[in-house]
């Protein structure tokens, strides 16, 4: 695949890309594609076959099947595929003064001032009594309207600008803007014609909805709405080396593990890709890597390659690698102070391997094998692929997690390895075409491992 092709298929996996569903459906998709089935789908395998797990629509699984035995263990590419955004709460929508909000609960580390003065777009589904799920996507096409959180100008700020930088935004006040109404003209109205007009705006928007949607207010009680930043991934420079979108922490690393399981056509050892929920507050829930939904799929492969046991489960995967395929902050020009600079990774530097994560003593952190980090070494060596060994930021400044600690209490091989970004975990993040392509090289070479 050429270097063009794959940033052309990256960059529409973005755009269509801007939630964890969205994802999910779109691995799917790309799966399908190439021959993969729903594991629901298949009674038995063998290998050669290809087959998908998912858990909600919000997580899923790639299974190439190799030729060893799977109690040898599986090679598998772990991403996740939440980004930090604004969720919608369940009684939103509210009128004051004439204009209409919605109210959000922040999702993950955000620095919340980020998110005002922004086009934002409202991401995905309304759940119906009668069981419909209604897919909502607003704020995307070109004649879409968008939304937007207001902000102080700058004449009436001084108290803000006194502030704390966590707190001149308080989380209560991210609501977006999502109509308004004309003023009445001062004695026109009589107060029973007022009383009547009460929360116009509102119910216009509400027939809006309906009219476009079919949702009524209470709709929202079953609702999982995301606002994430509108528009397009953009080249970013004159010379267009690098990409400005949002989400690429961490769909950067989980488009690469994708298309590296689905462009490998047969393994020795059977190749996963792992996409799942959650990261940003910790992979809990149903679809995070702290579930058993990872391990349940694996015993729905050994169910079906026939003679299940609950200690061929556990041998499968002890016996496996992964690569914690997360993102790594960059090395910052402009902020050379918060990094150890022979210790960080660099845009166009190559994939990132981070031996262990965590923050300050390595709290928290997945602290990876030394004999495996030199097999994986030699492999990418043999295969030409770039990279680089880095940590985030200096050892004091803060740090990070990843989902690498859950998948290493099964006593698999595992090491973080990922793209780097700049700007992480704002609205807009910038990755470098360079590290894009070098992490899917060094994704497929470790799938032959």
């Amino acid at each position: 695949m050429t270097e063009e092709n794959l940033i052309s298929e990256y960059k529409d996996f973005l755009t269509n890309g801007k939630t964890e569903r969205e994802c999910c459906s779109k691995i799917v998709e790309m799966a399908r594609a190439k021959g993969f089935k729903s594991i629901d789908e298949v009674k038995s395998l063998k290998a050669g076959d290809k087959v998908y797990v998912t858990k909600w629509g919000k997580a899923v699984a790639l299974f190439n099947i190799g030729t060893e035995n799977i109690e040898n263990g599986i090679n598998i590419l772990g991403a996740h595929i939440d980004s930090p955004r604004l969720d919608v709460k369940q009684n939103p929508l509210y009128e004051k003064d004439f204009m209409v909000y919605l109210n959000t609960h922040y999702y993950g580390g955000i620095k919340k001032y980020q998110w005002v003065t922004l086009p934002l777009a409202l991401h995905g589904v309304v759940c119906k009594k009668d069981g419909t799920v209604v897919p909502v996507c607003i704020g995307e096409k070109a004649d879409d309207p968008v939304f937007v959180i207001s902000d102080i100008l700058p004449h009436l700020a001084q108290k803000q600008m006194k502030e704390n930088a966590a707190e001149f935004i308080p989380g209560e006040s991210l609501d977006l803007i999502l109509g308004s109404e004309i003023l009445p003209k001062k004695g026109e109205e009589s107060k029973e014609e007022k009383k009547d007009e009460k929360d116009k705006a509102k119910k216009n928007v509400l027939s809006l909805l309906k009219e476009v949607y079919g949702i009524e207010e209470e709709d929202f009680a079953s609702a999982e709405l995301e606002v994430v930043p509108a528009g397009l991934p953009r080249d970013l420079g004159y010379d267009r080396s690098l990409i400005l979108a949002y989400g690429q922490d961490d769909r950067s690393c989980a488009f690469t593990s994708a298309k590296a399981v689905l462009d490998v056509p047969e393994v020795k050892r059977t190749a996963c890709c792992l996409c799942v929920d959650k990261e940003e507050i910790g992979s809990v829930g149903a679809t995070g890597m702290a579930s058993h939904f990872f391990e349940n799929a694996v015993a729905e492969l050994v169910a079906r390659l026939g003679d299940y046991s609950e200690l061929t489960v556990r041998r499968a995967l002890n016996n496996s690698n992964m690569l914690s395929s997360d993102v790594n902050a960059a090395y910052d020009p402009m902020n050379p102070d918060l990094f150890d600079r022979e210790n960080a990774s660099f845009l166009n530097g190559g994939i990132v391997f981070n031996k262990y994560t965590g923050s300050r003593g390595k709290s928290g952190a997945s602290d990876a094998s030394p004999e495996f980090i030199a097999r994986l070494r030699k492999t990418l060596d043999d295969a030409g692929v770039t990279y680089q060994m880095a940590e985030l930021g200096k050892v004091d400044q803060g740090g990070g997690g990843t989902i690498a600690y859950l998948a290493a209490k099964y006593g698999m091989y595992v090491l973080d390895a990922g793209v780097s970004v700049l700007s992480m975990h704002a609205p807009w993040e910038i990755t470098a075409k360079e590290d894009i392509k070098q992490a899917y090289n060094a994704y497929k070479a470790f799938l032959a491992l």
